[in-house]
């Protein structure tokens, strides 16, 4: 069995509002000498100390970008601040971290007919670096839950792919709510492939929906919940875990 390789220390190089509530850290430094190439979606695991339990907590985060020499990672900003929103907002340049990783990225199946990929402000990177990824020539559409209208990001799509933007100023209170924009999407002709990430009620929702509904199998959809509302991501680890073993 191969060895975890050990975390990196990499140094804060750059720090940016992508929009109002998503905030963009650059990492890299001699520390990410190594790291694999075209790493875009992968994620990542940043160990942070907690100020309240003055514990050591490791977060996972989604790479938006790779460059030779550093990587981008997006923080979707809300109340109230974990441990690694805290980190972000008071990051500086010239600051370094503890970063894990990458682990294997999660993308949609290319050989599909057509594409539907589905989520909120914490998988929009990852949503962003698949539709990135997609051929020019292929079709599809993505919804995206967003805190506010200025949070809307111009992404680059091939041609014949939309994305419906649905704004929800209170995430995680409403499980429903891309369930419901999902719903009234025209089913195109052919074999999809679904990519849907978000909140775990609204993950559960969505999956019983197109399990269900649907008829889709692990071989055309990859749903994952990335947080659950009321807990931290230890405690959501938990209820991925009891989750899994319900529904296997």
């Amino acid at each position: 069995m191969t060895a975890r390789p050990e975390p990196r220390n990499l140094d804060v190089l750059g720090k940016a509002r992508v929009t109002p509530n998503m905030l963009r850290i650059t990492l890299g430094g001699p520390g990410l000498t190594g790291f694999p190439a075209d790493q875009i979606s992968a994620y990542i695991k940043l160990r942070l100390k907690d100020a309240q339990s003055g514990r050591d907590v490791v977060r996972t985060y989604t790479v938006r970008h790779h460059r030779e020499g550093e990587i981008d990672v997006d923080f979707a900003l809300h109340e109230p601040c974990g441990p690694a929103t805290s980190w972000a907002l008071n990051a500086q340049v010239g600051d370094s971290v503890l970063v894990g990783g990458p682990g294997p990225r999660k993308l949609v199946h290319a050989d599909a007919d057509w594409f539907l990929l589905v989520g909120d402000m914490t998988a929009l990177p990852a949503i962003s670096g698949n539709i990135e990824m997609l051929p020019r020539t292929a079709r599809g559409m993505a919804v995206i839950e967003v805190i506010a209208q200025s949070d809307i990001e111009d992404l680059e799509t091939p041609t014949n792919f939309t994305i419906d933007w649905v704004v929800n100023p209170h995430p995680g209170q409403s499980s429903a709510l891309l369930l419901e924009r999902v719903r009234r999407l025209d089913w195109p002709e052919g074999n999809p492939s679904v990519w849907a990430a978000c909140e775990f009620s609204s993950m559960r929702a969505l999956r019983d929906y197109f399990r269900s509904e649907r008829n889709l199998t692990p071989s055309n959809l990859y749903i994952s919940s990335y947080w659950k509302a009321g807990s931290d991501e230890d405690a959501h680890k938990i209820a991925k875990r009891k989750d899994a073993t319900v529904t296997a």
